[in-house]
């Protein structure tokens, strides 16, 4: 995988991390969390699809890093 690639899915997910994190804190992520028990679906997507971004991003990186 590109090194250019790789590091823009990382910020990528990071981004994504972010924005789940301060959907997480939002009024209606609070009312679902307090009516059902969970956040909204929204905030657990953006968490999940950050996570799996910002992972297959380090690992091209990693990935990335030996040279032949």
């Amino acid at each position: 995988m590109n090194r250019t690639l790789s590091f823009a899915l990382l910020v990528v997910g990071i981004i994504l991390i972010v924005y789940g994190l301060a959907a997480s804190d939002s009024l209606g992520s609070g009312l679902s969390r307090f009516f059902t028990g969970a956040p909204t679906d929204k905030t657990i997507w953006l968490l999940i699809g950050g996570t799996i971004t910002s992972i297959v991003g380090g690992i091209g990186l990693i990935s990335g890093a030996r040279v032949p």
